[in-house]
């Protein structure tokens, strides 16, 4: 094939791709209907706990999870179903050896882990696009029994000091004695999906897998009085093909056609009440039937009739050494009378489909970027896209379960009572669909930064739920997450909204001003919950608890404290200040349709006023520390003296994410506004003494002017920290605590008990907040983004007359672009291969960083060891840490020249406006 022909055939797979993606009009053809809406854990979580306790993981265990019919959700391997998860399908293995069939992931509870709960199998997201027309999968599966008690008792010996124990280490994968199981997902049109899993022996020796794809429905009549049962059979089907047919009252009819003679089983998605309880079975046939009759040949465990409502079919596979055997089905709305052969152009969809994938990711990757970050980026983004999952939780109705009714006196107190106005009913973006297979507001805020980059629709409808009536409260607070909606996250959700806005404006030339607008009203009940119920005493100085940075300090800040009295908060603090900013830009861009917004402007800005001037006042119980150049949490004693907790952690780097700059043709859009500010200004020159200078004759590059809670003097101090190798800045990125802190660790004495903050540069070694995260001394992906986004922005309104040593002591002069740029690249190096070809996110697993069929499935945790960047945390959550892929992109297609010059777009918009000439020219 010819270059020209080449360049064709690609710009025509990626206009397909581009516009199914841009695809929102409900009346046509739903691409994104089926999807990986399937949770990876639906055992142990807070939806399927009905005990007295409020112990979700004791409560229904991931031994039960095969027998025992859930609630609320259904979870598999690689699994898909339709968009309110009615009919679900995915992957069911058997080795010969294990006791139970492999059908989901494997894990430790929170109380067996020593870190916390922990996934304990090997799965990769290798491709997905945002439509889902094409996805791709990796499990990797033991040949020998899988070490299900050897890794639960070994881990429960250690303790906080210790490695975890993970199923590399048990030897397990030795010799290459496993199966490598890719599952590809191609999709012809939006109610046919191809379905392929190809199965490799890695082994020297030949070996024999059980592959049992498995099509079931979600169990809706046992809980929903007067709700039909569907029906899952057996039908006549085409030649060499067995065909299940699965009938709906909502979904209607679906055809799973499996090609060659697999014997198709049957029972029913209902629980084995006599295995797990001792009491009747409601069915014959229950959940774990399939399982009894292929591991413990039970000929009974199915039904006969060859009918129920979960079937799978059974391939044995006799697989040589280092030999691939390929299996394919086909889930349509096509029935057997209509489909002819269903394997006929099988292969030529599935190709079709690889190409479109591979020309979508070559058209969002900038043509500078190396192959081996295109390659991260492309991961992480399919990572992001392989993590949504139905979510679906109706709290009035499981309130009511428990016995808590809100709306009669005297009822039991349950956990989320306050939330039963809550029904989610939705595909929603998760931060690990094992380890968090729950939604958390802050983590999503982030999650649409990443996914703007492939799906700006998606990223729009995520910001939207949580703003609906059915998620926001009607105090106008956000909800939290699912063990605690109303713990408290920081207010990142404005920020998002207007980086989405100013994204797609770039992109499309024009932004979604209606998207705009009916965010802002939300925003506004959310902003007003903030004032009100988190600035206790009216001072503009805000509390919250942990605030997303759960053991950050010395005490448990979301408890009592063990000194009474209470915390003033720079990171709450701060984090009010910037979403002052990021209320008062909503409100200029507003303005420009109606001049309303100028007083809505003027009000947000003189918030951000007041609040600065709370922050930045100055005396020892102020949270700025002349003697140190740094910002720390106060503590408000309750004899009323304070003292500053001098721990040099994110919580005082996070003031400087309180950084907007104010661009010339802003300034004109909203006159009102600026007479009112001046006019603050002229009558409270203290207010203008605690903020950045700006104004005329102060105005920066470009007459752009500058909110700011660091004036030129902190900035600088602050940043002499953040850019040193012995406090902040690790190879790797910024770190939550000082380096500092290694040698200085921070004490306090209450009541003859210590309390004390060490550099803790891996895994938690205190039980604080759970005590499976840890904020002490790891890098974590969506605070470097944030801070990232605070330098360029200065360096906005600086341009190239602000340099600062960076490293600090190092001599090397740089500008604030090319420090945000070598922040970006400490943190993209976490999963790049160094000169020795090994990757920084894998440590010292061997297996990971040399094995070919291991090194390059990238894994993208939930945070990073603060010296050497090895991986921690959950092991899959691509969600926030899946912002890496917008810096590649990012840092990849932009110059500090062209930032300088990004005008009214913003600084993180002018970058896309490539893609959106590409897309555009194609599309045309």
């Amino acid at each position: 094939m010819t270059q020209d022909a080449e360049s064709a055939r690609l710009q025509e797979a990626n206009t397909l791709e581009g516009l199914r993606s841009q695809q929102v009009d409900p009346t046509k053809k739903a691409w994104r209907k089926w999807g990986p809406y399937l949770s990876e854990r639906q055992w142990g979580t807070v939806r399927e706990d009905y005990s007295q306790d409020g112990n979700a993981w004791n409560y229904f265990t991931h031994d039960q999870a095969r027998s025992r019919a859930y609630h609320w959700g259904e979870d598999g391997l690689a699994g898909i179903s339709d968009n309110k998860q009615l009919l679900c399908f995915s992957l069911a293995v058997w080795n010969g050896k294990d006791p139970i069939l492999k059908e989901r992931a494997f894990g430790l509870t929170n109380s067996e882990g020593n870190h916390g709960e922990d996934v304990k199998e090997y799965y990769f997201y290798l491709d997905n696009t945002p439509t889902h027309s094409y996805m791709k999968y990796l499990y990797k599966y033991p040949q020998a029994a899988y070490p299900y008690l050897d890794l639960i008792e070994t881990n429960r010996r250690r303790n906080r000091g210790d490695m975890e124990y993970e199923l590399l280490d048990t030897g397990i994968f030795n010799e290459d004695r496993y199966f490598d199981v890719f599952v590809e997902y191609a999709k012809q049109s939006p109610e046919d999906i191809l379905i392929q899993i190809s199965v490799s022996n890695r082994g020297p020796d030949p070996a024999t897998l059980h592959v049992l794809p498995t099509l079931w429905f979600r169990n809706t009549w046992t809980w929903w009085p007067g709700t039909s049962k569907p029906s899952l059979k057996q039908v006549p089907g085409p030649n060499n093909t067995q065909t299940i047919a699965a009938s709906h009252s909502d979904l209607g009819e679906r055809y799973l056609y499996c090609e060659g003679d697999a014997e198709l089983l049957f029972t029913d998605n209902e629980t084995n009440n006599e295995r797990l309880f001792g009491s009747a079975n409601q069915s014959p046939h229950v959940k774990d039937g399939i399982n009894n009759y292929i591991v413990e040949n039970n000929k009974n465990a199915v039904n006969p009739e060859k009918t129920g409502t979960k079937s799978a079919a059974h391939y044995p596979l006799h697989i040589g050494a280092r030999q691939t055997v390929t299996i394919r089905l086909r889930l349509t709305d096509v029935a057997p009378a209509a489909i002819g052969n269903p394997f006929k152009d099988f292969a030529e969809i599935l190709e079709t489909r690889q190409r479109e994938a591979d020309a979508f990711y070559k058209s969002i990757t900038p043509a500078r970027v190396t192959d081996d970050a295109a390659h991260i980026m492309r991961q992480a983004l399919a990572g992001m896209l392989w993590s949504k999952q139905y979510f679906f939780f109706d709290l009035d109705k499981w309130l009511t379960e428990h016995g808590d009714d809100p709306m009669k006196p005297g009822a039991r107190s349950m956990r989320n009572s306050d939330w039963f106005h809550m029904v989610n009913d939705h595909i929603i973006s998760m931060p690990d669909k094992w380890e968090y297979p729950w939604y958390a507001a802050w983590d999503l805020a982030f999650h649409t930064i990443a996914l703007s980059t492939v799906d700006s629709e998606f990223a729009k409808q995520q910001l939207d739920l949580m703003l609906q009536e059915f998620f926001l409260h009607p105090t106008g607070q956000i909800p939290a997450y699912e063990w605690n909606f109303s713990d408290v996250n920081p207010p990142v959700h404005a920020w998002a909204t207007i980086f989405i806005y100013r994204a797609e404006q770039a992109l499309k030339g024009k932004g979604d001003i209606e998207f705009l607008k009916r965010s802002f009203t939300k925003l506004i009940l959310n902003f007003s919950w903030w004032i009100n119920r988190k600035d206790r005493f009216g001072k503009n100085l805000f509390e919250g608890g942990f605030l997303g940075l759960d053991n950050i300090g010395v005490f448990d800040r979301s408890a009592v404290l063990p000194t009474g009295g209470h915390l003033e908060q720079a990171d709450g603090t701060a984090w009010m200040a910037m979403f002052c900013q990021n209320m008062a830009e909503i409100s200029v861009e507003l303005a420009a349709q109606d001049p309303f917004y100028q007083d809505m402007a003027a009000k947000f800005t003189d918030h951000f006023l007041w609040i600065a001037r709370a922050m930045n006042q100055t005396g020892p119980e102020g949270m700025w520390d002349e003697e140190d150049g740094f910002y720390y949490d106060v503590l408000r004693l309750p004899d009323g003296s304070a003292r500053r907790l001098k721990v040099r952690s994110m919580v005082g780097l996070l003031p400087l994410c309180a950084t907007t700059v104010v661009e010339p043709w802003q300034r004109e859009q909203v006159p009102a506004a600026g007479q009112i500010f001046w006019e603050r200004m002229r009558r409270m020159p203290e207010l203008f003494a605690s903020i950045h200078a700006t104004g005329p004759g102060q105005f920066g590059y470009g007459e752009r002017g500058i909110a700011a809670l660091a004036n030129e003097n902190r900035l600088r101090r602050i940043l002499t920290r953040m850019l040193d190798e012995n406090e902040f800045l690790s190879p790797y990125g910024i770190r939550a605590l000082s380096r500092y802190h290694l040698d200085h660790p921070y004490v306090v004495n209450v009541g003859g008990q210590e309390y004390r903050v060490n550099y803790l540069p891996a895994e938690s070694d205190t039980g604080m907040f759970g005590g499976n995260s840890n904020w002490r001394g790891p890098i974590w992906m969506p605070v470097n983004a944030l801070l990232i986004r605070a330098v360029l922005s200065f360096y906005l309104y600086y341009g190239d007359n602000f340099k600062i040593e960076c490293p600090t002591g190092s001599g090397n002069l740089m500008n604030l672009f090319e420090v945000a740029r070598e922040i970006a690249d400490r943190l993209t190096r976490i999963f790049m291969r160094d000169k020795s070809g090994h990757r920084p996110v894998y440590g010292g697993t061997e297996k990971f960083q040399t094995d070919p069929l291991w090194k390059d499935h990238i894994l993208f945790y939930e945070y990073f060891h603060g010296d050497n960047g090895a991986g921690l945390g959950a092991g899959h959550q691509t969600g926030w840490t899946g912002v890496v892929a917008k810096l590649i992109e990012f840092f990849g297609r932009i110059d500090g020249r062209q930032i300088l010059d990004a005008g009214k777009e913003g600084a993180f918009a002018r970058e896309q406006r490539h893609v959106g000439e590409t897309v555009a020219a194609k599309s045309t």
